[in-house]
């Protein structure tokens, strides 16, 4: 059960990139997002179905990577307990501007150094003439050309210390785990956790280089296995590097795609027909290191950049580390 309510749901994460039109080039041309304001060196983007203003910011760096995670309160109240929460911990960083749209807004950090902005005032989106759909509770016209990704998804962290910023994110803002992986040796190498009846809004997994602060994957959602694999093709079209997938995972059992885009940042697509969490007395599902060996729900084999490759990149030394991850089906 949730220790709290206060949080309802991932609101949009910054990812960095070195190539900064190329990328977004990859968000707008291929995953049909659309930016709704831009800078030099910066762009905010928005899903067809986004009910707030945007759900990514992209920034132009000298490398790939996550930068700042948003997270809304369900009420001003909420907001104020979670900052007062997080104080006490000393990972907070202080009232700062919100982003595009967004009000009063609590920096913060988490164990593992991933930066975090917590807020709840928030601009709805107002179609224009051109966008506006014909279903008044749609956000947004469906775009007619693209993948089309309807909504952010999940976030999935790598973390050199999994069960410390599981800890975090379980006690300070209250998420509710629903899904992990346990090594043999008692080790807690991946943790799924939601802030609403998703199955998870946020992931952390081992970083077998133990750097902190990195990113595995973010993940848009469509409508149904068939947008992923029409999707498949048009990676192909546009030239983007398809990792793996797609596949169904067992862990959560998701339908996915990953690629990389431009700028070297993983991107997941996923079914939007996934598992909810409608139990308030949830228990939590293990999976051990005898399950994950098994792979796949079904699919080929997940290759090992999967498991190696993250963002921003570390250097060569510890890449080639003789410490590999162990199993084959992390999400």
């Amino acid at each position: 059960m949730r220790s709290n309510l206060d949080i309802a749901h991932l609101g949009y994460v910054e990812l960095f990139t070195p190539l900064f039109d190329e990328s977004l080039g990859f968000f707008t041309d291929v995953l049909s997002m659309d930016a709704v304001d831009s800078g030099d060196g910066t762009a905010y983007l928005r899903t067809w179905d986004d009910y707030e203003r945007f759900s990514l910011k992209l920034s132009a760096r000298a490398e790939p990577g996550i930068g700042r995670v948003g997270v809304r309160a369900v009420d001003e109240a909420a907001l104020q307990r979670r900052a007062e929460a997080i104080e006490s911990t000393g990972l907070g960083r202080g009232w700062v501007d919100g982003q595009p749209g967004r009000g009063a807004t609590y920096a913060f950090a988490d164990p593992d150094g991933h930066e975090w902005d917590l807020y709840f005032e928030s601009e709805r989106y107002t179609a224009t003439d051109e966008a506006r759909p014909a279903l008044k509770n749609q956000a947004q016209r469906h775009p007619n050309h693209g993948i089309g990704v309807r909504r952010l998804d999940h976030v999935n962290f790598l973390a050199a210390d999994v069960e410390a910023s599981r800890d975090f994110v379980v006690s300070v803002l209250g998420a509710l785990p629903t899904e992990q992986i346990q090594l043999d040796n008692g080790d807690i190498a991946g943790i799924w956790m939601t802030f609403s009846n998703k199955g998870y809004d946020v992931v952390y997994t081992n970083d077998w280089t133990k750097t902190p602060g990195r990113l595995h994957h973010v993940a848009f959602a469509v409508d149904q296995r068939e947008d992923i694999l029409r999707g498949a093709d048009l990676y192909l079209e546009h030239g983007v590097f398809i990792e793996t997938g797609p596949h169904k995972h067992a862990i959560q059992q998701t339908f996915f795609l990953y690629v990389w885009e431009p700028g070297g940042n993983r991107i997941e697509t996923v079914n939007a027909g996934a598992r909810l969490v409608l139990a308030p007395d949830w228990e939590l599902i293990t999976w051990t290191e005898a399950d994950r060996a098994k792979g796949q729900a079904w699919g080929l084999k997940t290759i090992e950049s999967f498991h190696t490759h993250g963002t921003p990149p570390v250097a060569q030394s510890v890449q080639s580390s003789p410490d590999p991850p162990q199993g084959d089906d992390d999400e």
